[in-house]
């Protein structure tokens, strides 16, 4: 009966190991996705907590140019974080419609 609870347990570690590795793969691929998705103009956040817009990409190096303020940093693409849209042009942003007084409706 202990070899039949100790192959069980073997098969239950086993399909654990299994599902975790999957799921790491899932988020790696995920990952590379986006890095991939990059373009000029994007917001980028590094792991140090910087804040820039990304100026250029250089895949033969595996690096990337940040302006953050004027400031051109290069990093290294492994130290995004997160990307955020791409910035939006002045000439499409839109301005916030005038607020309207409406005369208030009388009953009768």
């Amino acid at each position: 009966m202990s070899g039949l609870s100790l192959i069980f347990i073997v098969v239950v570690m086993g399909g654990m190991m299994f599902f975790m590795n999957r799921q790491q793969k899932k988020q790696q691929a995920k990952r590379q996705e986006q890095l991939d998705a990059m373009q000029p103009g994007s917001e980028i956040v590094t792991i140090g907590g910087l804040h820039g817009v990304l100026s250029s990409i250089d895949t033969a190096k595996g690096t990337i140019e940040l302006d953050c303020e004027g400031v051109i940093l290069t990093f290294d693409r492994a130290a995004v974080k997160t990307i955020k849209s791409g910035v939006t042009p002045v000439s499409t942003v839109e301005t916030p419609a005038e607020p309207t007084v409406e005369s208030p409706i009388e009953e009768n």
